[in-house]
């Protein structure tokens, strides 16, 4: 039995992605049967440092090619790290204290805060459907882009869960492809239906209307 495409080489894994990136019917959103244009691409954790040079090197790759249905150009990528865009809307908030920013002040009491009520507190000012997701969308809205990417995902976790993210994107990306950089894996069985497993190792949540990547065709 040949070895599935995700647990192949990076090398392997880069060209299935320009391929399957590049092509017109993932860009033209082809064979979709009315699901969201959401793709899954998961990588072991251990591999994150390499993912995000290969995010990279796609990112420029895709740029250089030339797509009859792009009128000959390149694919053009929004990329978004979910970790950059909490920090932002962190930095912009308003603190507790008169002209002091919450960033500053998470930072002064983290040391001292329990981890549970930390976790509160961020979930709390970062939540999903109230800063996040317009976040995203004014990026949306600022940017002419081909393929949405979204990484970031583990060093969010777990204030910040991948399935909550994909939900609330559903009426804001939906009309461009997006992919999704996942360390886990994102799996799929007739008695449990899809799953995305953080890290390999926690059920982050049941989560059905995405494509794994590695499983698309050209």
């Amino acid at each position: 039995m040949n070895q599935k495409i995700s647990q192949q080489p990076l090398s392997n894994r880069f060209e299935h992605l320009i391929e399957v990136i590049g092509g017109e019917r993932f860009l033209q959103m082809r064979g979709l049967n009315n699901d969201l244009p959401f793709y899954i691409c998961e990588f072991r954790a251990s591999e994150a440092f390499e993912m995000q040079r290969l995010q990279r090197h796609l990112i420029s790759s895709l740029a250089n090619l030339s797509v009859p249905c792009l009128g000959g150009r390149g694919v053009r990528v929004l990329d978004i790290n979910l970790y950059d865009v909490s920090i932002k809307l962190l930095q912009a908030r308003e603190g507790s204290r008169e002209g002091s920013r919450l960033w500053d002040e998470l930072i002064a009491v983290e040391t001292d805060v329990e981890k549970d009520n930390l976790l509160e507190l961020l979930q709390n000012v970062l939540g999903v459907e109230d800063y996040l997701i317009p976040a995203i969308g004014e990026r949306l809205q600022q940017t002419d882009f081909d393929v949405l990417f979204l990484s970031g995902i583990g060093e969010v976790f777990p204030y910040i869960r991948s399935h909550n993210v994909l939900n609330n994107l559903q009426s804001t990306a939906k009309d461009k492809p997006t992919v999704l950089f996942f360390p886990g894996e994102y799996r799929h069985s007739l008695e449990q239906g899809a799953s995305l497993e953080l890290f390999g190792l926690l059920h982050d949540d049941k989560y059905y209307r995405a494509f794994n990547i590695f499983e698309t065709q050209v």
